[in-house]
């Protein structure tokens, strides 16, 4: 099997696609892929990493389907996916329990060059509007990402710099759609043109606005309505009826959460030029975006016995008036090049570079909080190597740079730079049923904080060892060892201050250590032409394991959140599963099955706050050659098993349903699709959230979506 020249270093994998993916799979009808086939997996490497790494494949009708403002609420239907969900408009992707640092949100294998990994209030620039394929990596083979892609990484594709000349000289995609629960309206195309036999250039844009979020039950969690009506009591014990009545109004609310509005969009451009000895292009590209920041009811009418009798209600809070919005703005560029290098030792020589400049203003009503910038450069250089009697490779080299600051009042970290400096290699030999894949990084980490005069240095060398077995002709079982190491970052190093958004005093710790893991995972995966089965267990050992966790102190009246380190296990398992029921007059009737877990604990048995708990999701699908229809449960489990200071999150099951319609006959160009989530308006928590007690999950919400293809 050869590398696909139109992907750059492109690698054919045998794995397991999500459960729905695989259903279609099954009965090969709808999307592309059947039974048997390769998936595509368009990562710079050889044509397995399925030893090492765990991967699912969203794209077509089903990533328009499970669409939303970020990419982290995009994925949640993923095995061993969750979501920040800070607020509608800033919610990042959680890997098997890990978050912020530990997962690389990668546009083409290179980052996104923004600012969401340092907080959880901060946006990621990549719209998945204009995203055509999205790919989800976990396990020890993301490494060759970064170190900050110890818990996974999640790469997404789009079409600015063109990897094809379009067969009809133009291709135009377009995906738009509205959505009731927060008055959703996005829209968002793209064009290529062939503008010579090898020259193609592409533009794109896109747009979403929405108001508040609407969500089923109360706004807040029950142990925060407790505080609010206990607050509301002691008020109307001191003869405050007016702020009883309002703190019971706030207990009570229901409906729409306050300040989750959003607004974005996006323009990009590209060229391309492609020929038989490779490709060179480059894109430009702008992200505008401005959403709201949930407050957390604070208690601003609360009188302390001593002081009672003064009129002290009137007190203003100290970090100013107004809800907080963020308004987000990045200008990026872009370059990718391949050369094809016959058959000698090498394949291809692939090189990937971005750099992007980027800026967010936190507002506090009408007035500027605090402005974060952070510019960015980031690049790669990879060398394939052809296939030489069952062995096969890739190495290369990584580079970055990053330069952030944080101007205002309430800059809660000191302006900082990062450099990072690594090599890698990824080797893979097929020795008949026996598959062996080697991988090993080395990373040399610079992180400097001039007015401190701080400067640490941090060198780590990361490995994996994995290899399966093909029990049959379906069948096979894979076991992976990995050492990885990560160095802190500045975040984490130097936070020391008020963050008004998060609603949080940060607190890091110059001294931290570089956090150190050893790993295992065993898998077992099993495809036939009516029964399709994924299912993986990890397991984590962690040195130095570094986690922000609430202290029970305030400081300037927020609560405190300071970085620890301490030994940690991570451990889990993820299953997947379809299988074809039966044919009922057109239709292919599919059942799936996701199902995911994680548990983490520090030395000494204490949890590690945000951590997901388990989570079924169950669909029954119709499956047509121009309809598909499909129901699903998802069930997740309470979350009782948490950090101090951390409350627990109820369970809860939502129950969803959604219609496809091709109307072209004997083609796929064209998809109309109406959706109905969360069906019973359920109150519904992510326990990985941040705001999960005051910011809940979409209500009742009808969603009606076309995609088009020519």
């Amino acid at each position: 099997m050869r590398l696909l020249s139109s992907a750059g270093f492109t690698l054919a994998v045998m794995l397991s696609t999500p459960a729905f993916a695989q259903g279609r799979a099954a009965t090969g009808s709808g999307d592309d892929l059947h039974t048997g086939d390769p998936i595509i997996v368009t990562a710079p490497y050889v044509r397995s990493l399925d030893i090492l790494g765990n991967i699912t494949v969203l794209d077509g009708d089903e990533l328009a389907r499970d669409i939303r403002g970020q990419i982290g609420d995009t994925l949640t239907r993923q095995a061993g996916v969750s979501a920040t969900s800070f607020a509608p408009g800033a919610s990042r992707p959680v890997l098997r329990g890990f978050s912020g640092e530990r997962v690389r949100i990668l546009t083409d294998g290179i980052g996104s060059i923004d600012v969401s990994n340092t907080s959880a209030d901060h946006a990621v620039t990549i719209d998945p509007l204009t995203v055509e394929r999205v790919e989800i990596l976990r396990g020890p083979a993301v490494l060759l990402f970064g170190s900050q892609a110890i818990g996974g990484a999640v790469n997404l594709f789009d079409r600015r710099i063109p990897r094809k000349v379009p067969s009809d000289h133009i291709h135009i995609d377009a995906l738009g759609g509205y959505a009731t629960a927060a008055n959703d309206r996005n829209g968002g195309a793209s064009v290529d043109v062939a503008l010579a036999p090898n020259i193609v250039a592409h533009v794109d844009g896109s747009w979403r606005k929405t108001g508040n979020l609407r969500t089923g039950g109360f706004v807040h969690s029950a142990d925060l309505r407790d505080d609010l009506l206990h607050a509301a009591e002691h008020e109307a014990e001191e003869g405050h009826d007016d702020e009883a009545a309002e703190l019971t109004a706030l207990a009570n609310s229901r409906g729409k959460i306050p300040n989750t509005a959003s607004e974005t969009w996006t323009a990009a451009g590209g060229l391309s030029l492609i020929n038989e000895g490779g490709q060179l292009g480059i894109s430009v590209s702008y992200y505008d975006s401005k959403y709201g920041v949930p407050s957390r009811p604070g208690f601003e009418h609360h009188h302390d016995d001593e002081d009672e009798g003064e009129d002290d209600h009137d007190h203003d809070h100290e970090h100013g008036e107004g809800p907080v919005t963020i308004g987000l703005k990045q200008w990026r560029a872009d370059l990718r090049g391949e050369v094809e290098m016959g058959d000698g030792f090498f394949e291809k020589l692939r090189i990937r570079a971005g750099f992007a400049d980027y800026q967010h203003t936190e507002f506090e009503g009408d007035e500027v909080g605090t402005v974060f910038t952070n510019k960015g450069i980031e690049g790669r250089l990879e060398l394939a190597q052809n296939d030489r009697g069952g062995w096969r490779g890739a190495s290369g080299i990584q580079y970055s740079h990053r330069d952030f600051n944080a101007i205002g009042a309430e800059a809660f970290v000191p302006r900082n730079l990062t450099d990072q400096f690594a090599l890698f290699t990824l080797q893979e030999w097929t020795l008949g049923s026996l598959g062996i894949e080697a991988a090993a990084r080395y990373e040399t980490t610079d992180v400097r904080a001039p007015s401190l005069g701080i400067t640490r240095n941090f060198d780590a060398f990361s490995g994996a060892l994995g290899a399966n077995y093909e029990l049959g002709e379906n069948a096979k079982i894979g076991l992976s060892v990995a050492r990885a190491v990560r160095a802190p970052s500045a975040e984490e190093l130097f936070s020391n201050g008020p963050h008004i958004a998060t609603q949080a005093f940060e607190v890091g710790d110059v001294d931290l250590k570089r956090e150190a893991s050893w790993g295992a995972e065993a898998s077992f995966k099993l495809r036939t032409d009516a029964f399709n089965l994924s299912i993986a267990g990890y397991y984590n050992w962690f040195d130095n394991f570094i986690y922000s966790e609430a202290t029970g102190e305030e400081e300037d009246d927020l609560p405190v959140f300071q970085y620890f380190q301490r030994d940690a296990r991570v451990w889990g398992f993820e299953a997947e599963a379809s299988a074809r029921l039966a044919q009922i007059g057109g239709f292919n009737i599919v059942a799936d099955l996701v199902a995911d877990m994680t548990r983490a604990k520090v030395k000494g048995g204490d949890h590690i706050p945000r951590i997901p708990p388990l989570r079924v999701l169950g669909g029954l699908e119709a499956q047509g050659a121009r309809i598909d229809a499909r129901a699903e449960v998802e069930w997740t489990d309470g979350q009782n098993r948490v950090a101090a200071f951390e409350t627990p999150t109820k369970g809860f099951t939502l129950v969803n349903a959604s219609i496809s319609w091709r109307p072209l006959p004997d083609t796929k160009n064209l998809t109309l699709s109406l959706a109905a989530n969360n069906i019973f308006d359920v109150e519904a928590r992510r326990h990985a959230s941040f705001t999960k007690d005051y910011v809940p999950l979409a209500g009742r919400d009808f969603r009606i979506t076309a995609r088009a293809s020519f």
